[in-house]
């Protein structure tokens, strides 16, 4: 028979009262009494029930997470960090995988409200998702807009669309193509385009810009990168803007015979642990990934204590550039 909280109170020679103030930390209890309780608790082999202090405190102490999904580099090296600052504050993680539908991220929130969770960290694309809207409901995305009210977090990406096409360019790249997800979608992660659609056009060349439909499929990375290759054979710099995509560029490079980087030079951009251990000499833009995931839970802690006034709308995190052997 599980044991209750009579059985600890019993053992520790205090009453149920005095147990259950010591698992909520509520009042002043001697480090004595503390002590007697949690040796009488390790040694029934009790555990509190959460959902039962979560009634009492008014808090679920569970975070949901939405993300496109985490067998992306990128979103899984967040989830680590995000998930690693939730249990150093005592925070469960509930994480979704929202592969970009709509239907599924709207089936997720809904289940996370019903399991009131006490906030929600979002990066997926979808925008205008009523339930984000809903007053005192604490919400931050990374790297997406959701509404005007909510907070985003994200990195420099016009900086870092800056840094990578100056690269080429100083490099004597001529033909610089941009491979990048659906031109539609309104994100910060836009803003990379924009810097390469920028400088482009200062030094006077035309930009040529090469979209990825499914920007998770690797068989439509692949496809679109051939067929970049065989309608722009005199390509010579290629701006990924993500790994994965330079990763693709690099691949299939061979098919044609092109050399990296002396026929054609490529950068990428999120610089995650996993690329640069499988791929060490690419060079890359590297998003700040564990102050992402701090920056917005240090925001939706404020947010999860009523605080929404002082929260800066927008926060943009410096990126640095890995400068490797394919440029």
């Amino acid at each position: 028979m599980k044991p209750k909280i009579e059985d600890v109170a019993k053992l520790a020679g205090v009453s149920p009262t005095t147990v259950s103030r010591v698992m909520n930390n509520r009042g002043y209890i001697s480090s004595e009494t503390k002590d007697k309780v949690q040796k009488a608790m390790n040694e029934l082999n009790y555990f509190p029930n959460d959902v039962a202090r979560s009634l009492f405190n008014k808090r679920s102490n569970i975070i949901g997470l939405i993300l496109p999904t985490t067998a992306n580099p990128f979103f899984g090296e967040l989830t680590y960090h995000i998930e690693s600052i939730s249990a150093s504050l005592g925070y469960k993680v509930l994480l979704c995988n929202s592969l970009n539908q709509m239907d599924k991220e709207e089936k997720y929130l809904e289940m996370l409200l019903r399991n009131q969770v006490d906030g929600i960290i979002v990066g997926t694309h979808n925008r205008g998702i009523l339930d984000y809207h809903k007053q005192g409901l604490a919400v931050v995305a990374i790297d997406r807009y959701l509404s005007e009210t909510i907070p985003v977090v994200s990195s420099d990406n016009y900086e870092g669309g800056k840094k990578a096409t100056d690269l080429l360019i100083a490099n004597g790249c001529k033909c610089i193509v941009l491979i990048d997800g659906a031109g539609e979608l309104e994100t910060p992660a836009r803003l990379r385009r924009r810097a390469y659609i920028d400088l482009m056009e200062k030094h006077g060349r035309a930009p040529i810009i090469y979209e990825i439909p499914e920007v998770f499929n690797q068989e439509s990375q692949q496809a679109v990168v051939r067929k970049m290759f065989s309608k722009c054979p005199e390509v010579d710099g290629v701006f990924a803007t993500n790994d994965l995509f330079a990763a693709a560029v690099i691949n299939e490079a061979r098919n044609y015979s092109k050399d990296i980087p002396g026929d054609v030079k490529v950068i990428g951009y999120d610089g995650t642990e996993t690329v640069r251990i499988l791929m060490p000499g690419l060079s890359t833009i590297k998003q700040p990934i564990p102050q992402i995931g701090k920056t917005a839970m240090d925001i939706l802690m404020k947010e999860i204590e009523g605080e929404f006034s002082d929260i800066p709308l927008e926060t943009k995190l410096p990126v640095e550039l890995l400068r490797g052997n394919t440029v």
